[in-house]
C-alpha cells in the first residue's frame, strides 16, 4: 500500500485522504492479489498487469473508473446509489457514503471478465 500512501499524502484535505485510505484498505483486504499502481497520476488496481479499477480526485468528488463494460453492467446499481455518472466513470461526492459492496462487486466482475486478458485495457 506504499504506492497508494504516497498518493494519499498528496491530497491536502485530511478528511478526503482518510476516506480514500479506508476505501483502498478495504479493497486490498478483500482482494489481496490486486496490485496498486499509479499511472497517469491516478491510483489504480491491476491484476496480471491488466486494469481492474481506477480512481481520480477532484474538489467536489472522487471518480471511480471500472471501464465502460463494467459501468454498463452496474448502471442500475450506480443510479440506485445516487451517484452521477458518464459512460466511463461514476462520481462519489465527498459528502456521500461509499457503497463499498458496489465497488467490490465491480472489481469481482472485472476480475472474472478480464481473467484471460493480456492487455492493460479492454
Amino acid at each position: 500500500m506504499d504506492v497508494l500512501e504516497t498518493y494519499l499524502t498528496s491530497i491536502e484535505d485530511p478528511v478526503k485522504q482518510e476516506k480514500l485510505r479506508s476505501l483502498f484498505a478495504a479493497i486490498t483486504k478483500k482482494f489481496p492479489d490486486l496490485v496498486p499502481v499509479i499511472k497517469w497520476n491516478q491510483p489504480m488496481f491491476t491484476a496480471h498487469e491488466t486494469f481492474i479499477i481506477g480512481f481520480s480526485v477532484s474538489k467536489p468528488h472522487f471518480s471511480v473508473s471500472p471501464e465502460t463494460k463494467c459501468l454498463e453492467q452496474f448502471a442500475d446499481a450506480i443510479e440506485k446509489a445516487g451517484y452521477s455518472h458518464t459512460d466511463n466513470i461514476f462520481r462519489i461526492k465527498w459528502t456521500e457514503p461509499i457503497d463499498q459492496a458496489l465497488i467490490e462487486d465491480m472489481i469481482a466482475f472485472n476480475l472474472k471478465d478480464k481473467a484471460e486478458m493480456t492487455r492493460f485495457w479492454r
